[in-house]
C-alpha cells in the first residue's frame, strides 16, 4: 500500500461524509428506519462503494482525466454523456439546497432560533464564499473533517453502549415511527450508495486522474468505499440503540450529543456548521462552474442568484428534503452504477477472450 492509495482512500470519505451523513438524518431515513436488517443494507452499501469506488480510480487513472466529463463520456459516449452531466449537475444543487435547510435544522434544535435564521446566515456565507473566492477559508474548514468523524465515533460508541430497550422493542420502534426512502431495505442501501456515488463521482474521478498508477488508484478506491461502509455501520447502530429516543429529531446525531454533555452538543453543533457549510460551498461551486467561468463577474451574479433561490427551496424542512431530494438522485446514481458495472464486464470478456487467444495460439 502506497501513499496514493491512502490520499485517494481519504479523498473519497470526504468528498462522501458531508452535513447529511453527520448529521445522522440520512443513515436514519436509508438504514435505521429499517430496523434491524438496517444492518444488513451498511453492508450491500459498503460493498458497493469499495467497488465503484475501485472502478471509478482505476478507470480515471487510465484515462489520465482532467476532468469528470471525460469519464462520463467514455462510460455514455459524447451525447448521453452531456445529458447525464447536466442532470447531475441540477441535483447537485439539490443537495445545496439540503445543505442550506439542515444549517436551519442546527439552529433552531440547538439554539431555539427560528430555522430561517441559520438559511440565511449559511446564504450569506456561502455566497460571500464564492464571490471572494476565500480558498483559505474552504481549507480551514476541511480540517474540521477529521474532527468531526472522531466527535460522530464517540457518540456513536457511547449511545451503542447506553441504551434502555430491548432488541425487540428497539426494532419494533424503528420500523413503526420513522420515514424510509424505500418500502424495501435493500433498495434503500442501493439508493444510498448510487446518489452518494453520483455526488463523490466528479471529485473522485479528478483524484484518480492524477495517480499514474491505476492499481494503486484502484486500491485506493477500495480502502476508501470500505471505511465509508464501517462508518456507516457504526452510525447506524448508534441510531438504532438509541431510536426510542430520536423520533421527530431533524439531527439525530446533535440530539445524541446532548444526552451525553451540554457543552459536547455545543462543540458538536459548531461542527455540524462547518461540515454544512464545506458541502454547500462545494455543491453550489460545481453547479454555478457548469454554467459560467469560475471567478468571472457572470459567475458571482449567477452563484448569488442560485444560491438565494435555494434559500427559498430549502424552507421545506431538512428531513423532508433528505427523503426527497436524495432518493431522487440515488436513481440517477443509478444509471452511473450500470455503465459502470457495464464497462467492467466487458473489460473482463475482453481480458479473457486475449488469454484464451495465446492458449489457443501455437507455441513458437
Amino acid at each position: 500500500m502506497n501513499k496514493q492509495s491512502i490520499q485517494i482512500a481519504l479523498a473519497y470519505m470526504s468528498v462522501v461524509i458531508g452535513g447529511g451523513f453527520a448529521s445522522g438524518q440520512e443513515v436514519l431515513q436509508f438504514f435505521t428506519g429499517y430496523g434491524l436488517v438496517g444492518v444488513a443494507g451498511t453492508l450491500v452499501s459498503g460493498l458497493l462503494f469499495a467497488f465503484l469506488g475501485m472502478q471509478i480510480a482505476r478507470m480515471s487513472s487510465k484515462m489520465q482525466a482532467n476532468s469528470h466529463k471525460e469519464v462520463l463520456y467514455s462510460l455514455f459516449g459524447a451525447r448521453v454523456g452531456l445529458a447525464v452531466d447536466v442532470v447531475l449537475s441540477f441535483f447537485l444543487y439539490g443537495v445545496g439546497v439540503v445543505m442550506l435547510a439542515g444549517c436551519g435544522s442546527i439552529f433552531a434544535q440547538q439554539y431555539g432560533m427560528h430555522p430561517l435564521f441559520g438559511g440565511v446566515l449559511m446564504t450569506v456565507l456561502v455566497i460571500a464564499t464564492l464571490c471572494l473566492n476565500v480558498k483559505r477559508i474552504i481549507d480551514l474548514i476541511s480540517a474540521v473533517m477529521p474532527f468531526l468523524l472522531a466527535m460522530v465515533l464517540i457518540i456513536t460508541t457511547y449511545s451503542i453502549f447506553n441504551y434502555n430497550a430491548s432488541v425487540e422493542t428497539l426494532d419494533a420502534v424503528a420500523r413503526e415511527n420513522n420515514e424510509t426512502v424505500s418500502s424495501n431495505w435493500f433498495v434503500g442501501a442501493l439508493l444510498y450508495a448510487s446518489f452518494n456515488i453520483a455526488v463523490g463521482f466528479p471529485m473522485l474521478a479528478v483524484i484518480g486522474g492524477m495517480t499514474k498508477q491505476s492499481k494503486a488508484a484502484g486500491l485506493g478506491g477500495v480502502l476508501g468505499g470500505l471505511g465509508l461502509g464501517v462508518l456507516i455501520l457504526l452510525l447506524n447502530v448508534g441510531l438504532f440503540a438509541n431510536i426510542n429516543q430520536l423520533q421527530g429529531i431533524e439531527m439525530p446525531t446533535l440530539a445524541l450529543a446532548s444526552r451525553i454533555s451540554p457543552l459536547l452538543s455545543v462543540v458538536m453543533s459548531v461542527a455540524l456548521i462547518c461540515m454544512v457549510y464545506s458541502t454547500a460551498v462545494g455543491m453550489f461551486f460545481a453547479f454555478s462552474a457548469r454554467f459560467a467561468k469560475p471567478e468571472s463577474v457572470r459567475f458571482k451574479g449567477f452563484s448569488a442568484i442560485s444560491v438565494c433561490i435555494g434559500l427559498a427551496l430549502s424552507l421545506g424542512g431538512f428531513s423532508k428534503l433528505v427523503g426527497t431530494v436524495y432518493p431522487l438522485l440515488g436513481y440517477v446514481g443509478f444509471a452511473l452504477i450500470l455503465a459502470i458495472v457495464f464497462s467492467w464486464a466487458r473489460g473482463r470478456s475482453r481480458a479473457n477472450l486475449e488469454v484464451q487467444k495465446r492458449e489457443l495460439s501455437p507455441l513458437s
